[in-house]
Parts: C-alpha cells; sequence; structure tokens
C-alpha cells in the first residue's frame, strides 16, 4: 500500500490521520518532500533530486516545521510504504558521501538516517559502502562507486536491498523489523543524488 503525502497539513506523529488512500500497485513513485530537508539541502529537478550546500540556508530563513530534520543533511521522501515489494534507483556519481535508504515516517527529527532503529540505509564513505541500523554497520564489499544503484523494498519480508543496475542482482541486503509506515530516507555531506521512482520492480528481482 502507497499513500502520499503531498497534501499539506499531514499528521506527523498520528500515522494515518491525514493520510489519502490510494489503490496498492506495484511502484512507487516519490519527489523528495522540503518540509523535511534540513536546510543545508536544496532540491531541483522537481523535486527528484537533492545538492549539498556547504554553507546552507540560514535554519531562521526556512519555514519552521516538525517535519524537518534539524541538525543532519537529511531529506526524506513524501510518500509511504505499508505493504508490498517496490523499487527505485538513485544516481550517485556525483556524492562522495552519502546515505540511501528508507525510515520510519515520524523518526525523530534530531538525528541521522542510519543511528537509530527507526531507519534502515546503505551507506558510502571514505570509497566503501556499508549497510547501516541502529548506528551498527557491517562492510560491503566489490561494488565500487557506480554511477546508479537500485533499492528493493520487500516490506512484506521485512527487507531492504541493495541493486546492482547493470546486471539487476541484489549486491547486498540486510532484515528491517517495520514497525509501520516507511518513507525513502537520504543524506548526503557533499555532491548531489537524484532519484528515480516510477518504476516496477524488475522481473530479475522478483524470485529473490
Amino acid at each position: 500500500m502507497l499513500r502520499p503525502l503531498r497534501q499539506r497539513g499531514w499528521g506527523l506523529f498520528n500515522r494515518g490521520k491525514y493520510f489519502l488512500g490510494v489503490e496498492p500497485r506495484r511502484e512507487i513513485n516519490f519527489k523528495l518532500d522540503e518540509r523535511t530537508a534540513h536546510s543545508s539541502l536544496d532540491l531541483l529537478k522537481k523535486n527528484t533530486g537533492v545538492v549539498y550546500r556547504m554553507v546552507g540556508i540560514d535554519p531562521t530563513k526556512v519555514p519552521q516545521n516538525l517535519e524537518r530534520f534539524r541538525d543532519w543533511a537529511v531529506v526524506l521522501g513524501d510518500t509511504t510504504v505499508s505493504s508490498g515489494r517496490h523499487y527505485w534507483e538513485v544516481t550517485v556519481k556525483r556524492s562522495q558521501q552519502f546515505r540511501i535508504g528508507v525510515a520510519d515516517l515520524d523518526i525523530p527529527r534530531e538525528g541521522c538516517i542510519g543511528v537509530d532503529d527507526r531507519s534502515w540505509v546503505f551507506a558510502f564513505a571514505h570509497r566503501k559502502w556499508s549497510a547501516m541500523f541502529a548506528n551498527e554497520t557491517t562492510p560491503i564489499s566489490n561494488i565500487g562507486h557506480p554511477e546508479r544503484v537500485g533499492l528493493l523494498l520487500d516490506y512484506d519480508n521485512k527487507n531492504l536491498s541493495l541493486v546492482n543496475v547493470s546486471t539487476l542482482k541484489l549486491i547486498h541486503s540486510m532484515p528491517a523489523e517495520f514497525q509501520g509506515p516507511v518513507v525513502p530516507a537520504f543524506a548526503l555531506w557533499d555532491g548531489e543524488l537524484l532519484t528515480h521512482s516510477g518504476l516496477e520492480v524488475p522481473e530479475k528481482l522478483i524470485g529473490n
């Protein structure tokens, strides 16, 4: 089940209260939600990309709301997932330090994704990949720094996978004990990321 958060006034700490239901479908189609973006991040390409600004916007110059990350350069997607299998891709070639994955809709806005038990991410830093959960890291080898990677979210089977988009093979999978709706989640400390959603789960991955 996918639920858009694009209407104004969605209830961050009251799950489901303001959600608009939609028919289940195989693909997730999301934008980045500016209301969640830290003041050091700018959205681009019709809110499908994000760029890090070393000298960000003065926090007093952006609208203050409960949804916005206050201490870390994080932005969330605007569509929740609460069932099914979903696939999207991220162009990562222009960043040397980032995290991509999913997070609980109401993850605390004072922290960063990957450091608590409310988010599940794949991190790239110092030319190395790792899976992160609750500030614990698992190294991922033999991947390098591809231009683009895929993410396969299997909500019902509680699993998140990093995908090689050239071969459509799983690089690494991590268990994820979801407790409620999750949203795509991104953090970066240089360069930019570009998301590609609205994609069906590739046939090669359906049996995985």
